[in-house]
């Protein structure tokens, strides 16, 4: 059985360059999703919900290969940021007013029929508190520009001061969304300076 991979199938949207900022046309794509507040780092409902999906991830991909034949790698953890004061992510860097989604990419094919299987199996084991807040969402990014981050997350701020700052208005675009991050490296196995995210903006034209 051949297992799918889509960092490779869907390799437009995993694999930006590291030096420029790319535009890319993101798909309509499903997703499971936890919605929270806080910093990433200290606040409990992040560690929670990061292994809520995670969990029900690896439920759905079992019931897929076992019973559907399709087999794929779980894709990575991916995040929406935003706060009132967006400087906090440019400048800053204040985590704690951060609002975030975090969220992991499904096929297509796991169904809502699937998702509900997936769920009921991982509450009979273990009952996340945060499982009633999970959901399986579509979510329909358009236009965007984005570029592969290379370093430590707190190393991002020049990055995006340079899209929002120069970038965008350069080259005729302004923000059309939250700021999307998808993590392509371990951070508990890969030095923080070898660790890899993609960093993307969705947009429109001015």
């Amino acid at each position: 059985m051949s297992k799918i991979d889509f960092t490779k199938e869907l390799r437009q949207l995993y694999a930006p360059p590291t030096g420029d900022f790319a535009v890319v046309d993101v798909p309509p794509l499903h997703y499971l999703m936890l919605d929270g507040a806080g910093n990433p780092n200290t606040a409990p409902a992040y560690t929670a919900a990061v292994e809520t999906l995670y969990a029900i991830a690896y439920r759905a991909k079992f019931i897929s290969k076992g019973e559907l034949g399709r087999d794929y790698v779980v894709p990575p953890l991916e995040g929406l940021w935003w706060a009132e004061d967006m400087r906090s992510f440019t400048s800053a860097r204040d985590k704690r007013s951060w609002s975030w989604t975090m969220m992991i990419l499904l096929p297509e094919w796991i169904t809502p029929a699937i998702y509900a299987r997936a769920c009921e199996d991982v509450a009979r084991k273990r009952a996340p508190a945060n499982l009633p807040a999970l959901r399986m969402e579509a979510y329909c990014e358009g236009l965007a520009a984005q570029i592969m981050h290379i370093g430590p997350y707190d190393d991002e701020g020049p990055t995006l001061a340079r899209l929002h700052g120069e970038w965008l208005p350069q080259h005729g675009y302004a923000e059309n969304g939250k700021h999307h991050e998808i993590y392509l490296s371990d951070p508990r196995r890969a030095a923080p300076s070898k660790m890899r995210t993609v960093l993307r903006q969705p947009i429109r034209a001015r």
